[in-house]
């Protein structure tokens, strides 16, 4: 059974940072690109970053770049997203997810194993 578990989510105020973790287990981890999602009430689900298998190749949004990092550990099977320089705007739910690639077009439907979402809260 495939499970993924997002965490570090919170409250922080608007310039603050935030680290996620994603843990996966029941899957071949380096076996998949990973990326992270976030939705925010009434808006759509949207890619905000993936990494490649490897790690070799990283997209971000450009609401994102230059803020926000990405990074895997294939031997602990886990996915990190450094989030500095939060803005109002970044407040979502933000959501793990494995899937076969990693490109510019971060279709939510390219990516078939999904977290439960962790609450970002950036404060003005």
């Amino acid at each position: 059974q495939v499970q993924v578990v997002e965490s570090g989510g919170g409250v922080v105020q608007a310039g603050g940072s935030l680290r996620l973790s994603c843990t996966a287990s029941g899957l071949t981890f380096d076996a998949y690109a990973m990326g992270w999602f976030r939705q925010a009430p009434g808006k759509e689900r949207e890619g905000v970053s993936c990494i490649s298998r490897s790690g070799g190749y990283k997209y971000y949004a450009d609401s994102v770049k230059g803020r926000f990092t990405i990074s895997r550990d294939n031997a602990k099977t886990t996915l990190y997203f450094q989030m500095n320089s939060l803005k109002p705007e970044d407040t979502a739910m933000y959501y793990c997810a494995a899937g076969p690639y990693c490109t510019t077009n971060m279709r939510p439907s390219a990516f078939g194993y999904w977290g439960q979402g962790t609450q970002v809260t950036v404060s003005s």
